[in-house]
């Protein structure tokens, strides 16, 4: 299809066993689970949840004792090899303790570690960055960038840190050289990578909205400015994802109180913008801002080819990616949308030797599962045994884009969680 290709913005409803509504929280996704960590409702938030993109239920993880981050809103959330990389988001106070606000999680054994360095006495007195909050970190190669910042007093800062994830010993890239060609000081911008760029967009300098679009390119360790036309506008708490061969950016706004709801695609090869729009007569895409965007799917990892978008190790692809209303012959329905839910637990049991098509369809709230597959790959099975089989599941989700909380926040309802998918899929 084509670059301008219609997208399908789906709300996915979500019990009382979930993290409450939020922004200025910070996201990552791992192996079919959504981490999300902190922010702020009406105060400062100090909690740790995993979502199952598969089920769609949320999980509350520790995040108590001296390892673990503190109240953190506008701070950072990267992951790398099965460790999530948390930095700055701290309340500025006289009795916060840390130089180096960083911290990290063991994915596999569930619990936050001592940061060490794997350095000599010497490399140990080497400079590290202090707290901030609204920076942006990226992931290329064994390293994460982090850029700007607002750090308390000072304002907008233009630090361009870099932290080698082996030795965990920090180098300042960039910091207050002033005539070099770089963003300059900014916070709340988005930055995302492209092979082993990275690409960043808009934000605050200060008090002043921006619309610049930069390229650091890690060979070269240089930034080029880019030229935007009929691109975005003015923007600060937005989003933004690699996405094939370009970036999808979404939300923010101008104005704290104005957050708004485009969706827009950048393609590196023609180095164009054009504005992404809505399946008509679907859902109208959530206004937000200080939200996250979580990218799940092989698209999304700049790997998706039309060789494995239906068998993967001579398995069949249990998740349809399709987004558009369609009737669906063994829905029932008429107009049904065929974007839906597979939940392990809330679906019907296929049965041995029972008629296909009265296991067809496995409904619940936000993907599509082809049950055809599924009663020759897992029937005559138990749930205890579909648990086993939900990471397999996992590994073939769909290309997604989910939406997770952000300005405006529903008190004292679950997290607002949207998912978006695009024609072109």
């Amino acid at each position: 299809m084509s670059q301008n290709s219609p997208c399908l913005w789906t709300e996915v409803p979500q019990t009382s066993a979930a993290p409450c509504d939020r922004c200025k929280h910070a996201c990552c996704a791992y192996d079919g689970y959504v981490y999300i960590l902190g922010g702020r409702d009406n105060s400062t938030l100090r909690d740790f949840w995993r979502y199952s993109v598969v089920r769609n239920e949320w999980t509350e993880l520790s995040c108590r004792g001296e390892t673990a981050p503190e109240e953190v809103e506008e701070h950072s959330m990267v992951i790398h090899k099965g460790f999530i990389y948390v930095f700055g988001g701290i309340l500025d106070s006289s009795f916060t303790a840390l130089t180096c606000p960083l911290w990290v999680f063991d994915i596999a054994k569930q619990k936050w570690l001592h940061c060490q360095r794997k350095t000599s006495s010497l490399q140990t007195q080497m400079p590290t960055p202090t707290n901030r909050k609204g920076h942006s970190a990226v992931v290329v190669g064994s390293s994460m960038l982090m850029y700007g910042g607002f750090i308390d007093i000072k304002g907008s800062s233009q630090e361009f840190w870099s932290l080698d994830f082996d030795t965990m010993v920090w180098a300042l890239i960039g910091g207050n050289q002033h005539g070099s060609l770089s963003p300059g000081p900014r916070h709340s911008h988005s930055a995302m990578v492209y092979q082993t760029c990275m690409y960043l967009f808009g934000g605050l300098k200060g008090l002043r909205e921006q619309r610049d679009f930069w390229k650091w390119n890690s060979d070269s360790c240089s930034w080029s400015s880019l030229k935007i036309k009929l691109g975005p506008s003015k923007l600060f708490g937005h989003s933004a994802v690699a996405y094939k061969d370009g970036m999808l950016l979404f939300g923010g706004g101008e104005s704290q109180n104005y957050p708004n709801n485009f969706l827009w695609r950048y393609t590196f090869s023609t180095r164009t913008w054009s504005q992404v729009n809505t399946v008509p007569g679907s859902s109208r895409s959530p206004d937000k801002m200080h939200h996250c965007c979580v990218a799940i799917g092989a698209a999304y990892a700049g790997v998706c080819s039309e060789t494995n978008t239906r068998l993967e190790h001579g398995k069949f692809k249990p998740f349809k990616n399709k987004c558009f209303p369609a009737a669906l012959t063994f829905l029932g329905s008429e107009g049904a949308i065929e974007l839906q839910t597979f939940n392990l637990d809330k679906g019907p049991k296929a049965e041995c030797g029972g008629d296909p098509a009265e296991t067809d369809k496995i409904v619940g709230s936000c993907l599509t599962y082809e049950n055809r597959a599924f009663s020759r790959h897992w029937s005559c099975t138990e749930n205890e045994v579909l648990d086993e089989d939900a990471e397999d599941i996992a590994q073939h989700l769909p290309n997604l884009l989910l939406v997770l909380g952000g300005r405006p926040c529903a008190k004292y309802k679950p997290i607002s969680v949207w998912q978006m998918t695009l024609g072109d899929t």
